[in-house]
């Protein structure tokens, strides 16, 4: 067998593989290592490679399976973290030297939760500092490469390193976080999915926070299916994060539901900002997108959802994510402040003037027009709203990078569409739904209340059966000679 057959294969096509033992556990691991090892120096995506702490649970996992001991659809599969996420004896530097001696004590919630399941941590992948960005640059620990150019290009933040090893072939499939879009960025410029769940539906437990109001886990993979299994997996409730308590557990199969189609379902683009301004390939592609669904018997139209302009408008500075920031991060903004990067300190610091009642405000208004969203897509009967992911491709990295100014202005383009979902507390997917003139990929992002992640899966998975997009993948030439 080619050493490269993996690289691009889903996970359900690698469990078939491990399942009919044409393929190992420890071969499958070492397949992905050695695709580190040769791709990586260029693309930047890893923070950490856990070489022996992967091949051994590969070598656990092959045993089980030699034995019969079989825990499921993901047992054996490879998957890279975000460093954001605990993994016990390692540090969590959340893209910042400042947290080189973070080692973690126990292995965070989702970590955990996934080893359950069989599969086998590759490494944890890099991240925007302290995960407060939607471009994707990161001046400290560097900024991974968009894979889909040989010129550098901003690949998305901050969930950057994972979207960049999954569109690579680098991992199967990897954990990220969301608060302002940070899982659907980075997949929609990456060219892969990445869903976003609810807050309250996956644990944060052990995750380096960023905004308690508004962080959630997510998943990026190379199909709607390999998210729905890894969500399978991931969801439930969790006595150390208290927003999952409460939360009702999902009954019955969620990949049987996944297969169901979208006929009979109402589907509608949201008319109201979302569209506004946005890439004229891209909004066609969206647009598109539509007409595919219609084709396969959903009812696609249009609607205003005029709290999606209330919600830009009630997030003015991104107010209540830099307060909560400065909160968790006092300690570098105080002490470490030239060390931080430039494009994070000026944004987080502006966290110290918000005053408790604008903050207070601010959150209350947001639960009210949470409860004014679910009323209109109520009375409009519509089960998930249809929106491009970004507003704008990826763009160069080097003059973002260089110029505080034009990366604050398209750190805003790049968070627009799905920073209102977190406002709104929906949760969204993003999958490839096109391609620009110049070769980068275009994201579809489906919006669904919230706690309807199997609707919004449902949605993606039809619309991924029926088109190519998702199988494309980067010409990655530029990349196969090892970093001198």
């Amino acid at each position: 067998m080619p050493a490269a057959a993996p690289r691009f294969e889903t996970l359900v096509d690698l469990g078939r593989r491990l399942r009919s033992r044409e393929l190992g556990p420890v071969a499958l691991a070492e397949l992905f290592l050695e695709r580190i090892a040769s791709l990586d120096p260029k693309l930047g995506a890893f923070r950490l490679v856990l070489r022996e702490r992967a091949l051994a649970q590969a070598r656990a996992a092959e045993a089980q399976l030699e034995a019969g001991l079989d825990l499921g659809p993901l047992h054996g599969i490879p998957y890279v973290a975000k460093d954001l996420f605990d993994v016990k004896g390692y540090p969590t530097t959340a893209g910042t030297h400042l947290l080189a001696d973070n080692v973690a004590r126990e292995d965070s919630a989702a970590v955990r939760r996934l080893e359950r399941a069989g599969m086998v941590l590759l490494g944890k992948t890099n991240t925007v500092q302290l995960a407060y960005g939607g471009v994707g640059i990161n001046t400290d620990h560097g900024t991974p490469h968009n894979p889909w150019h040989a010129t550098a290009h901003v690949p998305g933040g901050s969930s950057s390193g994972t979207a960049v090893a999954v569109a690579s072939g680098l991992a199967p499939i990897g954990l990220g976080t969301d608060t302002g879009g940070s899982v659907r960025i980075p997949a929609a410029l990456c060219g892969v999915v990445g869903l976003k769940t609810t807050v309250g539906r996956v644990s944060r437990a052990g995750v380096y926070p960023l905004s308690h109001s508004l962080d959630s886990v997510g998943v990026l993979s190379r199909s709607v299916e390999d998210a729905a299994l890894a969500y399978r997996e991931l969801a439930g409730p969790d006595d150390a994060d208290e927003t999952t308590s409460g939360v009702p557990p999902e009954d019955g199969d969620a990949l049987g539901e996944l297969r169901l189609g979208v006929k009979g379902l109402r589907l509608a683009f949201a008319e109201t900002a979302f569209f506004d301004g946005v890439d004229p390939e891209i909004a066609r592609a969206v647009r598109e997108a539509g007409r595919v669904l219609r084709d396969l018997g959903a009812d696609v139209g249009s609607i205003a959802f005029p709290e999606a302009a209330e919600a830009l408008k009630l997030n003015p500075r991104g107010l209540v994510i830099a307060a909560e920031a400065y909160a968790v991060n006092r300690s570098f903004l105080e002490g470490h402040y030239d060390e931080m990067d430039p494009v994070v300190r000026e944004r987080m610091r502006k966290g110290k003037d918000v005053t408790g009642p604008d903050y207070f405000e601010t959150t209350r208004r947001w639960s009210a027009l949470r409860r004014e969203a679910s009323r209109t897509l109520a009375l409009a009967q519509v089960d998930a709203l249809l929106v491009p992911t970004t507003m704008i491709p990826p763009l160069p990295t080097a003059p973002l990078a260089a110029d505080l100014g034009a990366y604050t202005q398209r750190n805003v383009e790049y968070l627009r569409n799905t920073s209102i979902g977190n406002i709104l507390d929906l949760c969204g997917l993003s999958l490839p739904c096109g391609f620009t003139g110049q070769g980068f990929p275009v994201g579809l992002m489906v919006y669904g209340r919230p706690f309807t992640e199997r609707t919004i899966l449902r949605v993606g998975h039809a619309y991924e059966q029926a088109t190519s997009w998702h199988e494309r993948v980067p010409d990655l030439t530029w990349a196969t000679a090892r970093a001198t």
